[in-house]
C-alpha cells in the first residue's frame, strides 16, 4: 500500500498539489478535510449543536458519508456545494476537535487507503497519525498573506479581513486542540507554495519520491 501524505493548513494548496500528484502518480486522492465537513453538514442539517460532544461523535459513527471524484455526499444528499458554505465553515473546527469524530472518521479513512491499496491522502494530521508509516509526509505551507488571498478568491462574498482574521482563528483552533492537532511529523518535508505554481511543487514531490 502506497500513501503519500499531505498536510497543512487552510489556504497552503493541499487539495490542488494533492489533486495534481495523484493524478500525476497514477494513485487515488482522498480530502479528508471534506470527510470532516460532511459530518459538521450532517449535524447542522439534523439540527445537532456542534458543542454536543456525544451526538455528533454518534452522529459521525452512523452517517453516510462518501467523499470521492464526483463530490461528496451526505446521507444521499450532494453536498460538494454546501459544505463550503460560511455556515459549514464556521463550524467545522469545532466538530474537527470531536476525539469520537476523529476516531471514527480516522478508521474510515484507514479503510479507505487499504481499498484503494493507498493513494495521495490530505488533511491536518495525516502524517502525524493517521498514516505515521506513509512512503511520504509533505506538510504544505505558505505566507498568512498568500494564504488569505486565496481563500478570499473562493469566498468573495466576504471581505479579506474577515477571511485573513477567520483563517487566523481555524489555526488557532486546529493547533491548540488536544486530539491530533495540526502539527509537522518530525519526519514530513516542508514545502511553501507561496508564489510557486501546481506544476513547481508537484515536481518537487514526485523528485522527493525518487
Amino acid at each position: 500500500m502506497r500513501v503519500i501524505a499531505i498536510d497543512g493548513p487552510a489556504g497552503s494548496g493541499k487539495s490542488t498539489v494533492a489533486k495534481a500528484l495523484a493524478a500525476r502518480l497514477g494513485l487515488d486522492y482522498l480530502d479528508t478535510g471534506a470527510m470532516y465537513r460532511g459530518v459538521t453538514f450532517a449535524a447542522l442539517r439534523r439540527g445537532i449543536d456542534p458543542d454536543d460532544v456525544d451526538l455528533v461523535a454518534k452522529l459521525a459513527e452512523g452517517v453516510d458519508l462518501t467523499v470521492d471524484e464526483q463530490g461528496v455526499r451526505v446521507d444521499g444528499v450532494d453536498a460538494t456545494v454546501e459544505i463550503r458554505g460560511p455556515e459549514v465553515t464556521s463550524a467545522v473546527s469545532i466538530v474537527a476537535a470531536n476525539p469520537g469524530v476523529r476516531a471514527e472518521l480516522r478508521r474510515r479513512q484507514v479503510d479507505w487507503a487499504q481499498r484503494h491499496d493507498g493513494g495521495v491522502i490530505e488533511g491536518r494530521d495525516i502524517g502525524t497519525v493517521v498514516f505515521p508509516d506513509a512512503e511520504l509526509k509533505v506538510y504544505l505551507t505558505a505566507s498568512p498573506e498568500v494564504r488569505a488571498q486565496r481563500r478570499h478568491k473562493e469566498v468573495a462574498d466576504l471581505a479579506y479581513d474577515q477571511v485573513a482574521t477567520s483563517l487566523a482563528e481555524r489555526d488557532a483552533l486546529d493547533q491548540g486542540r488536544a486530539t491530533a492537532p495540526l502539527a509537522v511529523a518530525d519526519d514530513a518535508v516542508v514545502v511553501d507554495t507561496s508564489d510557486r505554481s501546481i506544476d513547481d511543487v508537484v515536481d518537487e514531490i514526485v523528485a522527493l519520491l525518487g
